[in-house]
């Protein structure tokens, strides 16, 4: 390399014409890092562009994009008719950026960054964050993208854009979109049996806010809380994040067992429960088991959250009427969402709050994120109020029916005496019973490696269970990833 004895010698720059980083980054990154470790000092003299390019065996157009980078950034400067320089005075951030920024990472725990809640939520998080890869069989509460009325869906949202006024551009109603809330109100009575008023009905961003609000405002910490065992995760997540104490009720073929939860936890302050459709075991609350339930809650002052999550979908006989339509005293909390019958990323859900509640919900959901957008929020109403939502979901509980039962047709073929299904009739997902003495984690995992998502039963319970199953989701799925997934389902099973 030829010296330019005139100037600082920049012997020790090596730039790669191999690598994908560009030669003028890569100068420009090595001519900071030594001005930043002072080994250039500050004031000394650097060459010209034109020597330097020939010192580097570069076009000058590079050694000119660097200096104008490190110049624009205060690294160096230049002084007409005299040269450049290493700029005299450095931010003080700028030199000790590389020594700061290590010593929290190294000295500081996480834990100690964090607030008590925290700590709490990210202890609760671990299995509730949703996997945006491709979706495989038997991945649950997936409904079926590939049967959705895009169609009517784009007619309607580019309607709503050409026609969109200012009062759906700008800011909104905290609680929702009014026209949506009474279409959600007038469909909640006749199909659910709810009973309110447009009024009590908050749109939110998918059930888990509406579950997360509650927590928020109606705990305390310590606060006592009856959970399902086993039960829905991201509940769960909720409950441990906001501090309180869950209690485990266990579940059996009539659902929650409230004479258990009345004897481990009498004074609960709230209930979590999914009547119409138990997650994950897929079985109904009994009618005297719901009856308990409020008695006991009007006696107590507790609050019932009601996840009415997939109740759209059941095969034999009338949907279950909600268990809010039974209260009449105002504990039960109505929790309901548009991811399972629309679209998931659409994320828009809603609750129903007792009226005493309605001012309190709607002040947290405004500090939360104000509102859900409005303009999804006003495609959905007229989904509804035109009699898209009502022969969508007649579709698709058709579509799923079929499904679910060839999904139980492939799983006798393969494995009719292996597996043992669970649940009713209903939903987008069925339990599927594993042989005694098989670890439903271990399979899980060996399935995931095989291309088969089919999360383990036991990890949405608190306690060891008796017994472990697999949790099949159906609704998302073609009739050949059904069977091509029970058919790998069973050659792993039999691996074993």
């Amino acid at each position: 390399m030829t010296k330019h004895s005139s100037f600082i010698s920049l012997a020790a720059l090596e730039l790669d014409a191999s690598a994908a980083t560009p030669l003028y980054r890569q100068l420009y990154d090595q001519m900071r890092d030594a001005i930043l470790a002072r080994r250039l000092a500050a004031g000394l003299r650097l060459p010209p562009s034109r020597a330097l390019a020939d010192d580097l065996s570069v076009s000058r157009n590079t050694v000119v994009n660097a200096f104008e980078q490190l110049t624009a950034e205060g690294y160096i400067a230049g002084k007409v008719g005299s040269g450049t320089f290493v700029a005299q005075t450095l931010p003080d951030e700028m030199l000790h950026l590389r020594r700061r920024l290590p010593r929290p990472v190294r000295t500081v725990p996480h834990t100690r960054m964090l607030s008590t809640r925290g700590r709490l939520i990210t202890a609760s998080a671990d299995g509730t964050q949703t996997d945006a890869s491709e979706a495989r069989a038997f991945r649950p509460s997936l409904p079926a993208l590939d049967r959705f009325p895009r169609d009517v869906w784009a007619r309607l949202s580019a309607r709503r854009w050409r026609q969109a006024s200012s009062d759906l551009l700008g800011y909104g109603d905290a609680a929702g979109y009014t026209p949506l809330r009474e279409a959600i109100a007038n469909y909640l009575a006749s199909a659910r049996g709810v009973q309110c008023a447009p009024e009590q009905v908050i749109v939110v961003a998918g059930s888990q806010q509406a579950i997360d609000l509650a927590a928020r405002i109606l705990l305390d910490r310590d606060d006592a809380l009856w959970i399902e065992e086993p039960g829905y995760l991201g509940a769960r997540a909720v409950f441990v994040g906001v501090g309180a104490r869950l209690v485990p009720v266990p579940v059996d073929a009539q659902g929650l067992d409230v004479r258990a939860g009345m004897s481990r936890a009498p004074d609960a302050r709230m209930v979590y429960v999914s009547p119409s459709h138990q997650f994950p075991l897929g079985v109904s609350m009994s009618l005297a088991r719901r009856l308990a339930l409020l008695d006991w809650a009007a006696r107590t002052g507790a609050w019932i959250i009601e996840d009415d999550y997939d109740s759209e979908y059941r095969f034999v006989g009338r949907p279950l009427a909600a268990l809010q339509g039974l209260d009449r005293v105002g504990r039960v909390i109505y929790v309901g969402t548009f991811s399972e019958v629309l679209l998931p990323s659409l994320r828009l859900g809603y609750m129903v709050v007792p009226p005493q509640l309605v001012e309190t919900f709607v002040s947290a959901r405004a500090l939360a994120d104000r509102h859900s957008p409005l303009v999804e929020q006003a495609v959905v109403a007229d989904f509804m109020n035109e009699g898209h939502f009502a022969r969508h979901i007649r579709h698709m509980r058709t579509l799923y029916a079929e499904r679910r039962t060839l999904l139980i047709e492939a799983i006798e073929r393969e494995l009719g005496d292996t597996l043992e299904i669970n649940g009713d009739a209903a939903g987008m997902h069925l339990l599927a019973w594993l042989p005694h003495g098989v670890n439903d984690k271990l399979l899980s995992k060996r399935l995931r490696q095989r291309g088969i998502e089919a999360p383990a039963l036991s990890q949405y319970a608190l306690a060891p269970l008796r017994r472990h199953g697999l949790v099949l989701g159906y609704a998302g799925f073609s009739a050949k990833q059904l069977r091509d997934g029970a058919h790998l389902l069973q050659a792993v099973l039999k691996s074993d």
